[in-house]
C-alpha cells in the first residue's frame, strides 16, 4: 500500500482547517486516515498555526510515507526538513 501524507480538509465555508494526516495514496481526499499527525490552520489571527507530531511524522516517513507537495512545504517554514527531508527523499528514490 502506497501511503502518503496530505492535507484533509474541515472547517465552514470561508473558514477552513486543515488535518494533517497518513493515508492511502488510492483514497479520495475526505477518505479515512490511518493516522493524523497534525493540524494547519491558514485563518488563525494574527498568524497561520501548523502544528506537526514529529515523532509521528519520522516514523511514517521512515516507513516510507512521501508527503504532499503542500505537507513538504510546511514541514520546512517550521523548520522540521532537516533529517525528515533527507529521509523522504531516501524512499522517493527507492
Amino acid at each position: 500500500m502506497a501511503t502518503v501524507i496530505r492535507l484533509k480538509r474541515g472547517g465552514r465555508t470561508h473558514d477552513p482547517y486543515y488535518r494533517i494526516v497518513v493515508m492511502d495514496s488510492r483514497e479520495r481526499r475526505q477518505g479515512k486516515e490511518l493516522d493524523i499527525v497534525g493540524y494547519y490552520q491558514p485563518k488563525a489571527k494574527p498568524n497561520p498555526v501548523t502544528e506537526f507530531d514529529e515523532e509521528k511524522l519520522k516514523y511514517w516517513i521512515g516507513i516510507g510515507a512521501i508527503p504532499s507537495d503542500t505537507v513538504r512545504s510546511l514541514i520546512r517554514k517550521k523548520g522540521l526538513s532537516g533529517c525528515l527531508m533527507r529521509a523522504c527523499e531516501v524512499n522517493q528514490s527507492k
